[in-house]
């Protein structure tokens, strides 16, 4: 039988420095420190502050961006946590944004409010500058300088929706630009290599889930984006077709059989061998129903024999080599007792 040792509870010294001289009240107290010596350390002109309920600065003066980040966390979270662990709370919208480095929004010092996710059985109120958002779904947290923070695309939605609905978004108070930005930002490979902080196909998810696919502003921000991804996808495979030495592809041809019956628009297709290519549906589709349009087509072209290669975009960067194999060795098998199909371009 194998036993694991307990970590060893950090001193008032160490957590302080993990968390920035930042502690509940529950922390304190489980590491000796009475409450009468919280509340004189606490009075006016004492070495301490409290920041929000519960929640004390270990120090006088204005507090730092990042401590009123620690402050905000801790307060939502609340319970003690003895390790310093933040469960059941994660910062997100502007404040995470802010927090993961963003161009497009304000830098941390000038962001006025923080916007925590809890889950939704939690009771607790706004306080000072924290606001309170509540979800049914379960939690996910990324570590940001030591703080838990909401995927990208999940912050990038809560912002969006706290600027909806808060007016800034159609009031002309935000930045020219800053929503195409914003999400363009979302899904940018980093200059110094990697992968992006989040797929489009995330983006959109999170956006849909919040509903926000439906305000024009955002749909049409949405749309660019999505459209600007495709097409880059799409040249990339075309790339990797030609270094096959495979013919052109025509670029989303109307496929109809004889008489005019509309088969399907493929994102690529070799005509002489009967093989379309179909880039993830994410890129393209915003709503189930443009969706089950795409779905409808491409079960059209396969019932009529023609090979369709599905192919996701970030696989298209990640994995180029075996994608390009993949392409040749369709084009090679071609369709299979494909119906006699008439071609047209935009």
């Amino acid at each position: 039988m194998s036993y694991q040792i307990p970590s060893p509870v950090p001193s008032l010294e160490e957590l302080a420095r993990r968390q920035q001289n930042v502690l509940t009240a529950s922390q304190l107290r489980a590491r000796g420190v009475p409450a009468r010596v919280v509340s004189g350390h606490c009075r006016s002109g004492g070495p301490w502050q409290r920041l929000l309920p519960r929640v004390y600065l270990l120090q006088c003066g204005a507090p730092t961006p990042e401590q009123r980040m620690w402050a905000a966390l801790l307060y939502a979270a609340q319970n003690g946590r003895e390790e310093g662990r933040r469960e059941g709370a994660v910062i997100t919208g502007a404040a995470a944004l802010a927090l993961y480095g963003f161009s497009a929004v304000p830098r941390l010092p000038a962001v006025t409010g923080v916007q925590v996710l809890v889950p939704r059985q939690r009771r607790l109120r706004d306080a000072g500058e924290v606001r309170i958002q509540r979800t049914a779904r379960e939690l996910h947290a990324r570590e940001v300088h030591g703080l838990a923070c909401a995927p990208v695309a999940r912050a990038v939605a809560d912002a969006l929706r706290e600027w909806t609905d808060s007016g800034e978004l159609d009031a002309g108070v935000l930045a020219p630009g800053l929503l195409r930005s914003v999400l363009r930002e979302a899904v940018a490979a980093p200059a110094s290599g990697g992968a992006p902080a989040c797929s489009a196909a995330e983006l959109v998810e999170e956006l849909r889930e919040a509903e926000l696919v439906e305000i024009p502003r955002i749909r049409a921000a949405l749309d660019e984006l999505l459209a600007f991804e495709r097409e880059s996808a799409l040249e990339a495979i075309s790339a990797l077709a030609a270094g096959q030495l495979l013919p052109v592809p025509l670029a989303g041809p109307e496929l109809r059989m004889r008489g005019g019956t509309f088969v399907a628009v493929p994102d690529l297709y070799w005509p002489q061998a009967a093989v379309a290519v179909e880039v993830d549906s994410a890129l393209r589709c915003v709503s189930e129903g443009e969706a089950a349009w795409v779905r409808a087509g491409q079960h059209r072209m396969e019932y009529l024999g023609v090979r369709v290669v599905y192919l996701a975009a970030d696989r298209v960067a990640a994995e180029p080599a075996v994608v390009a194999e993949e392409l040749r060795l369709a084009f090679l098998a071609g369709g299979t007792d494909v119906v006699e199909l008439l071609m047209a371009q935009d």
